[in-house]
């Protein structure tokens, strides 16, 4: 049914917000069939409800526009009468302006009225007493038509707007007579006051049915010079333009306007600019990274200012950029039937959209999900006649059958494809149907412990064990994400099966390092017509050492658009909608032609254009009021040149994006003569990423921080390495391994270095460390020839730095007068010495420099040791107390050249150097929770082996994340569903999974006396660690200060957590 005029309510209540319509229609017509003409002729479809009439009565009405803040009508007014009357109606975008004013006569007052914030407020002003204002209304700058009548007559004042009341009863004093003239919109420059020239300005809008006096005021009358007079007015028409209808503000800017512009509130939308046109965030994870950004939850925008919205991603800040998107079904889902009927499939919902998923995956290089399933007498691949009984489904909605590294439509599981299932008859390990639980591509399974028969609900009585499986890793990127699988197998008696998905994982983008270089003047790349009538943006990165050339143009018949490097220090964007040529040049203290990559964003909208290029201010420059708005080009888009071939340009372009759409200029350069594709040479522009002593090294697509000479780790080199050192505990270099382990392999300039007849004129030391102990020993570098540098603190926490360079003379002793360093607080030490200078710095800021006098060379460097050191030969009795105290706390980031002690220890990477003596244990990072009472936070790893183990001893890598889940079950931490009471399961990094009942029970009884074994072993190692520590706390000085109580405290804490972490890690 279609209603006209009005919402048939068939005898029930219909709530509706709007009242019917009033008033008449004309040629009201419906696929072209008279619809008046039915209802007259009362034909039977049609229906008929109320008072309707077949004949309109055209009411004369002629409004008036006051087309600006200096626009006003002069109406006469009924002077003499003890009255005043006036009604109209306005309509207007304008939150404020001047509605009306008059002067009373016989100086009794005046009356103004305004319209404020959108509401009407009426002023009444007379001598001697306060001003009595009455507000009415709200939102009447909406562009509607609103009814306005106001009445003063004795002691009342009344005004009505739109039908209601608003304040009808104020006391006046005196007679109110009328004035003899009305000023309506704003007042002719010799009138002042009463209104007149306030701040609020002139109104602007339109104007009908006024009335003054109770007299209808004719506009025609008006304009022929017989009544009144006026200024800018168009009469007989109301001129108001909706620049809202249509919006121009994207994204779902809310648009706002006046009378001759409008505005976008750009809030919460994702995007900036004039129009809400321009992203907030940045394209994807690489471009992430590569602002030096650290791994965690990102919005990325994958289509910059295309339609999409941005999607919250967790980016993992790796040598090689990942992408993950979550779902809500990260848990292990089981699957049972009921009363014979098949499970219900459960759909997957990731926290972006299919169109973001598809926009991320097609940018990326590589994607996965990884899939595990666990079956008892379930199986996947097929019945015994071929059909398929599990599947999944992709993005596009279609069915798949193929598992893992299968390829599509296989039917087969990796284990099928390699030949290696546990029943060679089948092509999945599910399909073997054993009345027995297996898990099918569940990665990197170390152990899992399962008492009490049951996992995840699961009756299977089993003990994992490392052995082959399938790994389920589905990588084809047309079919991801995985958003259904369906399991069917599940209605036999005994028959159960579950599974668990991973995230969406992505690494790379394929459109940040897309680039090509250009080597003639005359050479370009072109592409189809660039498409941005009303709001083009185009970016992109270029570097260059030629002084001037055109990054991209297109053309029309005479419009055009152009980005250029003007000259060395410019970047000028250019273009002409039919308006007149409009420039935005954006003007640089420093070359742009320095062949480091320089970023440009340039955008034009209906409102403005802009032009931003690297960090430098953006200039703006706005568009010309009611000009030309449409971009109309017609030739091809040429990159790196022009079409007359002239003013080429010369350097390299990469991640070109128009509108948010990325080209690929890579592929064409590869049939473009003159144009390479790919650029080199990255490191001069991102290289200060590498932080720390890291190196920058190119790749193809990007760059890699080496941090092999770094005392940090992570890609950028910002990840410093920490370790705690408990009571007694050492760490010892030995630079001589580490020659003829590193050197002699690589055969670097840096082969002779730390040789036993290498001297050294200069050494750059850097340590970080927290800690309440003092004496402490912080570093102690020896030599062959009994020399050495010892960093210690003194029993006054204070900092002493000794150098002896000449074993026939005493130390250099230097005693840097800082505060106390022992107090539980984050310090940084960094020395540099070169010859006799000695440059000391404290926690980036204090800074001291000192003349040694024992010498200026240090000869045949023997070994670094840090912690306790027991009588090291030619030491002085300070540094032999510090040694025999050692240190007890945090150390970090200790380098001393090219060698990294700690990272030798902690991140071993071959035959290391390194002696580990006593408990020295992984942290997180020394600066964390560095406060006085801080808890222990930091998740350690413990290292300590016994006494004179040459490199690390490693208890193990932990299998559990700190909170008891699982840590990488399917590419994520995922918490494994609660078994049951009673129930302990341990779950660690899972790998390969499944062995049959048969061979359980030997290795069950194995493994639990290997358990009780280690239990013992562990119980007689803490009970040694404790009476060590107390032993060497019955020598040391108490102090009473509470930084250094609440920081032991923490120590032990941390050594508890550390030999907990033994008792589980074995």
């Amino acid at each position: 049914m279609m209603s006209f005029g009005g919402i048939p309510g068939h005898r029930k209540s219909v709530v509706f917000p709007h009242k019917n319509f009033h008033g008449c229609f004309e040629n009201l017509y419906y696929n072209g069939v008279d619809i008046i003409d039915l209802s007259k002729k009362r034909k039977p479809q049609t229906l008929v409800v109320g008072n309707v009439s077949y004949s309109c009565s055209h009411l004369q009405i002629v409004p008036v526009t006051f087309l600006s803040s200096s626009s006003y009508l002069a109406l006469p007014g009924a002077s003499g009468e003890d009255k005043v009357s006036v009604a109209f109606q306005f309509r207007t975008w304008n939150r404020a302006g001047l509605l009306l004013t008059s002067q009373l006569k016989h100086g009794s007052g005046a009356l103004v009225l305004v319209l404020n914030d959108g509401k009407l407020k009426l002023s009444l002003s007379q001598p001697g007493h306060p001003s009595r204002d009455i507000t009415a209304g709200a939102g009447l700058s909406d562009g509607q038509w609103h009814s306005v009548s106001l009445s003063l007559k004795g002691s009342h004042l009344s005004v009505m707007v739109d039908g209601e009341a608003a304040s009808v009863a104020h006391s006046l004093r005196g007679r109110i007579d009328s004035g003899d003239t009305y000023y309506l919109g704003g007042c002719p420059d010799s009138v002042s006051g009463s209104g007149c020239g306030g701040p609020l300005g002139g109104f602007q809008g339109c104007l009908r049915l006024i009335s003054v006096g109770d007299k209808a005021v004719d506009p025609i009358t008006v304009q022929q010079g017989a009544l009144g007079s006026f200024r800018d007015l168009q009469i007989d028409t109301c001129g108001l333009t909706d620049r809202c209808l249509p919006s121009y503000c994207e994204h779902g800017g809310e648009c706002s306007q006046s009378w001759d512009t409008f505005s976008c509130d750009c809030a919460h939308t994702g995007y900036l600019g004039a129009t809400c046109h321009s992203p907030l965030y940045e394209q994807s994870c690489e471009a992430h990274k590569h602002r030096g950004d650290s791994s965690g939850l990102y919005y990325i925008d994958s289509d910059g200012s295309g339609p999409l919205e941005p999607a919250l991603v967790y980016c993992n800040m790796t040598d090689t950029t990942g992408t993950s998107v979550q779902h809500n079904g990260s848990h292990l889902a089981r699957v049972k039937s009921s009363d014979g009927e098949s499970p219900h499939p459960v759909a997957f919902k990731y926290t972006a959209s299919m169109d973001q998923l598809q926009a991320i995956i097609d940018r990326a290089d590589h994607c996965q999900q990884e899939l595990a399933f666990y079956c008892k007498k379930s199986r996947l691949s097929a019945r015994h006649d071929g059909t398929p009984v599990s599947w999944w489904v992709g993005r596009t909605n279609e069915t798949h059958t193929y598992w893992g590294g299968s390829l599509p439509d296989a039917q087969k599981c990796a284990c099928g494809l390699q030949g290696n299932c546990l029943d060679s008859q089948y092509y999945c390990n599910c399909d073997a149907d054993r009345n027995e639980c297996k898990a099918i591509g569940l990665n990197h399974l170390k152990w899992l412990i399962v008492s009490t028969c049951k996992i995840v609900s699961f009756k299977c009585f089993h003990l994992y064990l490392e052995e082959t499986s399938d790994t389920i890793v589905l990588s084809h990127k047309e079919h991801l994400p995985v958003i259904q699988v369906v399991m069917r197998d599940t209605g036999r008696p005994h028959s159960e099966a579950a599974y668990a998905l991973g995230p969406l994982l992505c690494w790379g983008d394929n459109s940040f390092w897309n680039s090509a270089s250009f080597n003639t003047e005359t050479s370009y790349l072109h592409f189809p017509t660039f498409r941005g009538e009303f709001s083009a943006d185009v970016s992109f990165f270029f570097k260059t050492t030629a002084p001037s050339g055109v990054f991209v143009e297109n053309l029309g018949i005479t419009d055009f658009i152009r980005l250029e490097l003007h000259a060395p220090s410019e970047v000028t964007f250019s273009f002409d909608v039919g308006n007149g040529r409009c420039e935005v040049t954006v003007r640089s203290p420093t070359p742009f032609n320095d062949n480091q990559w320089h970023h440009v964003r340039a955008e034009r909208n209906v409102k403005e254009a802009s032009l931003q290029v690297d960090q430098l201010p953006s200039e703006t420059q706005a568009a010309p009021a009611d000009g030309h708005a449409r971009l109309q080009l017609n030739s091809q888009l040429f990159v790196g040149g022009t079409a007359t071939r002239q003013r080429g340009f010369l350097g390299c372009i990469r991640s070109l994006r128009l509108n948010g759409l990325a080209l690929d200029l890579e592929e064409r350069a590869t049939m473009t003569p003159g144009v390479e594709p790919g650029c080199p040479g990255h490191c001069s522009s991102y290289g200060h990423l590498c932080r720390n002593g890291g190196r920058c090294r190119e790749r193809h697509r990007g760059i890699a921080c080496d941090c092999t000479f770094s005392a940090y780790d992570g890609p950028f080199c910002e990840n410093e390495i920490s370790a705690y050192f408990g009571s007694g505990s050492s760490v010892i270099y030995n630079f001589q391994e580490h020659h003829n382990h590193t050197f002699g392999k690589n055969a670097s300039s840096l082969a002779a270095l730390f040789h036993e007849d290498l001297t050294l004129t200069g050494e750059m030391a850097t340590l970080s460390f927290r800690t309440t102990g003092a004496p402490s020993l912080l570093l102690y570098v020896s030599s062959f020839y009994e020399e050495y540098l010892s960093v210690i603190l003194a029993p006054n926490g204070s900092l002493q730095i000794r150098y002896k360079l000449d074993r026939n003379q005493a130390p250099d002793v230097f005693n840097f007068g800082f505060k106390n360093l022992a107090d539980g607080q984050f310090h940084q030490v960094k020395i540099h010495r070169e010859a006799a200078m000695v440059s000391v710095e404290v926690n980036q800021n204090a800074r001291r420099q000192v003349i040694l006098s024992s010498g200026t060379e240090f000869n045949a460097v023997k070994s670094l040791m840090l912690g306790t050191v027991l009588e090291p030969p030619g030491a002085d009795p300070d540094t032999l107390r510090a040694g025999a105290r050692g240190f007890t706390g945090c150390l970090s980031a200790v380098r001393f050249g090219p060698a990294a002690p700690l990272k030798a220890a902690l991140r071993p990477g071959g035959p290391a150097p390194v002696t580990v003596r006593g408990h020295v244990a992984a942290a997180a990072r020394c600066a964390e929770g560095a406060g006085p009472g801080a808890p222990a936070r930091e998740a350690t790893r413990p290292l300590a082996g016994g006494a004179g183990g040459s490199g690390p001893t490693d208890g193990g890598q932990p299998l559990v994340t700190a909170d008891g889940r699982d840590s990488a079950v399917i590419g994520g931490n995922r918490a494994v569903n609660d078994p049951g009471p009673g129930v302990v399961v341990t779950v660690g990094r899972i790998q390969k999974a499944s062995v049959g009942i048969r061979a359980v029970v030997p290795g069950v009884i194995a493994v639990v006396i290997f358990i009780l074994l280690c239990i013992t072993a562990i119980a007689i190692r803490i009970y040694q660690q404790r009476w060590l520590y107390h032993k060497n706390e019955s020598n040391i000085p108490k102090h009473g200060d509470n930084a250094e109580t609440a920081l032991r405290s923490e120590l032990n804490l941390q050594s508890t957590v550390s030999e907990s972490q033994k008792e589980y890690f074995f």
